[in-house]
Parts: C-alpha cells; structure tokens; sequence
C-alpha cells in the first residue's frame, strides 16, 4: 500500500485525487439537477416524491450516495491542503493583484469552495436530513406510501430569504465550477490540440446551464407556490 501513501501524501497525488473527486462531484451535479427537474411538474408533487424515495432506498443508489459524500470530503480535505501549500510558498503576494495568466474564480477558490461547502452543510439539514430522518407527512399514490419531501422544499422555497441565498450560492457554484471544470482535465493530462477548444465549450456550457437550472427551481416554487 505504498504506493497509497506516497499519493496521499504528494502534491501530484492530491491534485490528481483534486480532479478525480471533481469530476465525481460534477457527474453527481448533473444527475441531482435532472432529477429535481421533476419539481416543475405540475403533479403536486407526485413524480418527484417517488423519485426521492427511488434515491434513497434503491441499494445502487445509495452507494452511489457513499462514494458522494466521500468525494465531498476528499475534495475539500486536499483543497484546503493545497491552498495552505501554495500560500506558504508564496507568503509574499504578487506586485500585481491580477496575474493576466489567472481567472477571478482561479484566484478565489478556496473562498468559493468554502461558501459552497457551507451551503451544502445548510442544504443536506434542510433537505437530506429531513427526507433521512425528519418526521415528514405522508402522502400515497397507487396504494403505496411516500415521505411527502416535496411540501418540505415548497415551504422552504416560500421564504425570499431562503431563495436568495439559494440563488447566491449558485452564482458562486458557476464561479467555482467555471475553473474546476477546466483545470480537472489539465490535471489529468486530457489537454489535446483537437478536443481542448470542444472541452472549454462544454465547461462553459455546463457551469452556465446547471447553476441556472438549480436556481431556478426555487424562485419558480416562489413565484407559483406562495
């Protein structure tokens, strides 16, 4: 196990885990935003109460979940290991605050990261742990009963409060995720003349799309469900 170590413990190793977990957090990010697309369905709810008991009761699922919150963890331990190494390589800042070769997001990581870490700490109380073990209402559909999430999400979306810093937070996910994207194909060597340019599209593309998808789910219950 070695060879673990030695990963674990150097600069290209964590990076490279850095990536890894990233890209794990971004394929996560698309499934969870195709499935709380059900939200916009007008059916009270229905389709997207069995869809949150499908996510977390079906074995597949759930150790799908695991490797996640593992993911999460990992991506934040090494990336508050690689802020701290780069900030003590570098105690002096640069003469210049913006380096032409860097990016807002790139220089703000750490930052981004943090606030979105906390928002994800904010979301699985609101919501994960409420669906895991909150004493939701039931609700039943061809006989069968379901934990009725969807009343939880519509209330909490009823608050402005709640929506803006929904709202915010996104904004900050599309920052983060705007240099993440790219660098996690840099750190795995996948850079190439032909497919770079259709790679950066698709970054662009994607850390657009998705926090606007997510972010408009709670200003739609807003405006449809108050």
């Amino acid at each position: 196990m070695s060879w673990v170590t030695k990963t674990l413990s150097s600069t290209i190793g964590r990076k490279l885990i850095m990536a890894l977990t990233g890209l794990f957090l971004i394929l996560f990010l698309t499934g969870h935003v195709s499935g709380n697309l059900l939200l916009f369905k007008n059916d009270g709810g229905e389709a997207f109460n069995i869809y949150a008991k499908f996510m977390t009761t079906n074995p597949a699922v759930k150790l799908l979940s695991y490797l996640t919150y593992i993911s999460i963890i990992g991506h934040v331990i090494f990336s508050i290991w690689l802020s701290r190494r780069n900030k003590a390589a570098r105690p002096v800042g640069y003469g210049v605050s913006t380096p032409p070769s860097t990016t807002l997001s790139s220089r703000n990581m750490g930052i981004l990261g943090t606030i979105i870490l906390i928002f994800i700490v904010v979301h699985m109380q609101s919501f994960w742990a409420q669906m895991h073990w909150g004493d939701l209402p039931m609700v039943s559909y061809d006989g069968e009963q379901y934990k009725d999430l969807y009343s939880i999400v519509t209330f909490a979306f009823q608050n402005e409060l709640m929506v803006i810093g929904y709202v915010v937070a996104m904004a900050f996910l599309a920052f983060h995720l705007s240099h993440g994207f790219a660098s996690a194909f840099q750190t795995l060597g996948l850079n190439h003349q032909k497919y770079s340019p259709a790679i950066a599209l698709i970054g662009k593309i994607y850390c657009i799309l998705v926090p606007v998808l997510f972010a408009s789910m709670p200003v739609y219950i807003y405006f449809t469900q108050s």
